[in-house]
C-alpha cells in the first residue's frame, strides 16, 4: 500500500520483518518480546514517557540499537512528534506512554491523527490483568477512550500475544486509509515470560482494504470529465498518503483542468502550476472557492467534503456532478451524493483515469475549457492573494511567514499551529513538493506545531524544520523545545507573536462588536494587575534560552531578513525568533461559518463580484 511521499515524489516503502524467515523461538519476556516486535516492523523512532504500567518495555529498550527512544516533556507531545514524523517520513510513528494520565495525554494527538488519517502506533501500559476494571492506581479504559478514534485497537494480556498485535497493529495503521491505532499491554503481560519469534501470522478477519477501483466507474468519471465545460479537480490529503503526486500532475495537464488542493493536500499539486487555484474553503483564495461553487463538475480525489471546505453544504456547487474516489468507502455519499462514487486507492484511481481520459481522446472526446479559464482566470487577477502593510510601521505577520518561506533552504519542511498564522502559512508560502507541509486540518490542535517540528526533524535529520507558530499555539506544547535541545533535534520555531489569540480575536472583531472578551495573552486584565500594565507576559527569548535554544526577538521590518537568515545559519541547537506583529492583521479571504460559499469575502467589506454564467 503506497505511503506518504518524500519531496523527491517517490513513495515510501512500508516496514517490513527483517528476518529472511521464521525465526527460531527466544525465550524472553512480554517487554522483551515487544521491543524486538518494534525492530522486526521497522520502527527507528520512539516517542514517550516512562511511567508505572509501561517501565517493564524500558528496560529492554534501553538495550536496542535499532530503536531510538525520545524522551519528551509531556504525552501530547508525544504523540504530536508521531504524527510528524510519520507525515514527514511515510512511516508510521510511534509512541509510548504509561497507564492512565499518561495514556489519556495521548487522546488529543490520536484524535488529530484519526481526523488527519495519518499512520501511528500508540503503546500504552495497562494496570495488571486482575485490576482491570476495579479502579486501580492510574487505571483508565484507554481501548474504551479511545475507540472512536482509532481504526482499531488492542488489549493486550498475555505475553504471547506480543508479535501478533503489533505485527497487525503497523498493518492496520499503515494500510486502506491510514489512521492510529493503539495496543494497551497489562503489566504482567509485559512481565511475563514468553516466545518470540517472527514474522508471526495476523489474525485480522474482515480487514481487506480495497485498492483498486471499479473500471465502469472510471470510465463513466472519463466521460464526464470529458463532456463536462467547467470542471475542477478537488484534491484532498488522500493523494499525498497514496503517494499519488506524480498520477495527479498528469491527469491534471491530460485534462487541462484547474486543481484545487485542500488544506491536507497543499504540496500534492505545484502552487506554481499555472493550473492551480489555490487552497479551498473557509479562508481558501477567490479563485479555488469559485471555482468550485460555479463548476458543473467536481473530480474529489481523496477529500471528503467537510465543512471547512463546502460552507454551507446545501448551497454547495449546487450546478456540479460529483466524481468522488476515496479509499474509505464510509466517506463516500457522507456528505455529498456522489454521481460516480469511486472506491480505491488514490495513486491506482488516478492512474486508471489517465488512460480512460486519454482513451476518450483518441475517439474525438476531449474537453474544451477555454471559457471556464477566462472566467478563472479573471478571479484569480482580479482578486490575488494578498495583504496590507502596517501603517504604524510595525512587522506584518504575513510578510514574517512570506520571507520565511523565500529563505528557507531547498527542501525545507513546514509545520503550523492553528489560527492565522496557519492561514497566512498556507497562502504564503510555496508548496510545490509534498511532504513539506504538516498541520493539524481536521481536529485543529493548537500545540501541534513544535512537537510535529520534533518529529519530523528526528526522522529527517537532513532537512531544515520551521515551525510557524502562534504565542497562542507557542505556549501550549513549548516544552518540547528541551526535548529538542537535549536529544539534538535542532529545529526552527517562528513565534508570530501578536500578543493575543489571533483568529478568536478576528471573530471576535468581525461578529461580536470588538468585545475581546479573554483573547489578550501577553498581560492580564488591568483591574486584576496594575503593575503588569504594558509588560509582555512570558519573554520568548529568556524562556527559550532557559530550555536550550538560540533565541532572537524581532521587531523592527528592516531586521526581517536578518533575523530569519541569522536562524538558518544556526544548526546546532533549536532556534526561536519572536516576530513581533501587528494585533489587528486578519486572513481573508472568509467565508463566515456556517454561511454559503458564495458570500466569500476578499477582504473587509470587499464582496467580489462574479458575474453569471448560464447555469445561475
Amino acid at each position: 500500500m503506497p505511503m506518504t511521499e518524500q519531496a523527491t515524489g517517490a513513495p515510501h516503502p512500508q516496514p517490513r520483518p527483517r528476518s529472511g524467515g521464521q525465526s527460531a523461538p527466544e525465550h524472553v519476556t512480554g517487554a522483551q518480546s515487544l521491543i524486538r516486535s518494534l525492530e522486526e516492523v521497522g520502527a527507528d523512532t520512539v516517542f514517550g514517557i516512562p511511567g508505572g504500567c509501561i517501565l517493564p518495555a524500558y528496560d529492554p529498550l534501553m538495550d536496542s540499537t535499532r530503536v531510538r527512544h525520545v524522551l519528551v516533556r509531556h504525552e501530547q507531545g508525544a504523540g504530536h512528534a508521531a504524527e510528524g514524523y510519520a507525515l514527514a517520513t511515510g512511516k508510521v510513528g510511534v509512541c509510548m506512554a504509561t497507564s492512565g494520565p499518561g495514556a489519556t495525554n495521548l487522546v488529543t494527538p490520536i484524535a488529530d491523527a484519526h481526523m488527519d488519517s495519518v499512520p501511528m502506533v500508540a503503546i500504552t501500559g495497562q494496570v495488571v490483568s486482575d485490576s482491570i476494571g476495579t479502579d486501580a492506581f492510574q487505571e483508565a479504559d484507554i481501548v474504551g477512550i479511545t475507540m472512536p478514534i482509532t481504526k482499531h485497537n488492542w488489549l493486550v494480556t498475555d505475553a504471547d500475544d506480543i508479535p501478533r498485535v503489533i505485527a497487525e497493529a503497523f498493518h492496520v495503521a499503515s494500510t486502506g486509509r491510514p489512521g492510529p491505532v493503539l495496543v494497551d499491554i497489562a503489566k504482567d503481560a509485559l512481565q511475563a515470560k514468553t516466545t518470540f519469534s517472527w514474522p508471526p501470522v495476523m489474525d485480522l478477519p474482515g480487514y481487506r482494504p480495497v485498492t483498486k477501483p471499479h473500471a465502469k466507474q472510471i470510465r463513466e468519471a472519463a466521460k464526464l470529465i470529458t463532456a463536462a465545460k467547467r470542471p475542477v479537480l478537488y484534491v484532498g490529503g488522500g493523494v499525498l498518503k497514496a503517494g499519488a503526486t506524480a498520477e495527479l500532475k498528469v491527469l491534471a495537464e491530460l485534462t487541462g483542468a484547474p486543481v484545487t488542493t485542500t488544506l491536507m493536500a497543499l504540496g500534492a499539486f505545484p502552487d506554481t502550476h499555472p493550473q492551480h487555484l489555490g487552497m479551498p474553503g473557509m479562508h481558501g483564495s477567490v479563485a479555488a472557492v469559485t471555482g468550485l461553487q460555479k463548476a458543473d463538475l467536481i473530480v474529489a480525489l481523496g477529500a471528503r467534503f467537510d465543512d471547512r471546505v463546502t460552507g454551507k453544504l446545501d448551497s454547495f456547487a449546487p450546478h456540479a456532478k460529483i466524481v468522488h474516489a476515496d479509499i474509505d468507502p464510509a466517506e463516500i455519499g457522507k456528505n455529498r451524493e456522489a454521481d460516480v462514487p469511486i472506491v480505491g486507492d488514490a495513486r491506482e484511481v488516478i492512474a486508471d483515469l489517465v488512460q480512460a481520459v486519454q482513451k476518450e481522446h483518441s475517439e474525438g472526446q476531449r474537453g474544451d475549457y477555454a471559457a471556464w479559464w477566462k472566467d478563472l482566470n479573471r478571479w484569480r487577477e482580479t482578486y490575488p492573494l494578498g495583504y496590507d502593510r502596517p501603517e504604524d510601521g510595525s512587522l506584518s505577520p504575513q510578510a514574517v511567514i512570506e520571507r520565511i518561506g523565500q529563505l528557507a533552504p531547498e527542501g525545507t519542511v513546514f509545520t503550523a499551529g492553528v489560527g492565522q498564522h496557519q492561514m497566512w502559512a498556507a497562502h504564503f508560502i510555496q508548496y510545490d513538493k509534498p511532504a513539506t507541509w504538516l498541520n493539524s486540518g481536521g481536529a485543529g490542535t493548537m500545540g501541534y506545531s513544535v512537537p510535529a517540528a520534533m518529529g519530523a526533524k528526528a526522522g529527517l535529520p537532513d532537512r531544515t524544520v520551521w515551525a510557524i507558530d502562534g504565542d497562542g499555539c507557542f505556549q501550549m506544547t513549548n516544552q518540547e523545545l528541551t526535548t529538542c535541545a537535549l536529544n539534538n533535534i535542532p529545529i526552527k520555531v517562528a513565534i508570530i507573536n501578536n500578543g493575543a489569540l489571533g483568529m478568536v480575536r478576528q471573530w471576535q472583531t468581525l461578529f461580536y462588536n470588538q468585545r475581546y472578551s479573554n483573547t489578550v495573552l501577553h498581560s492580564g486584565p488591568d483591574d486584576v494587575n496594575p503593575a503588569a500594565r504594558g509588560t509582555r507576559v512570558p519573554d520568548f527569548v529568556k524562556l527559550a534560552e532557559a530550555m536550550g535554544c538560540y533565541a532572537i526577538r524581532c521587531e523592527d521590518p528592516a531586521d526581517l531578513d536578518k533575523a530569519i537568515e541569522e536562524a538558518n545559519s544556526i544548526n546546532d541547537r533549536p532556534v526561536v525568533v519572536d516576530f513581533i506583529v501587528h494585533e489587528d492583521a486578519m486572513v481573508w479571504p472568509m467565508v463566515a461559518a456556517g454561511t454559503s460559499n458564495d458570500t466569500i469575502m476578499a477582504a473587509r467589506d470587499v464582496r467580489p463580484d462574479f458575474g453569471d454564467n448560464e447555469d445561475d
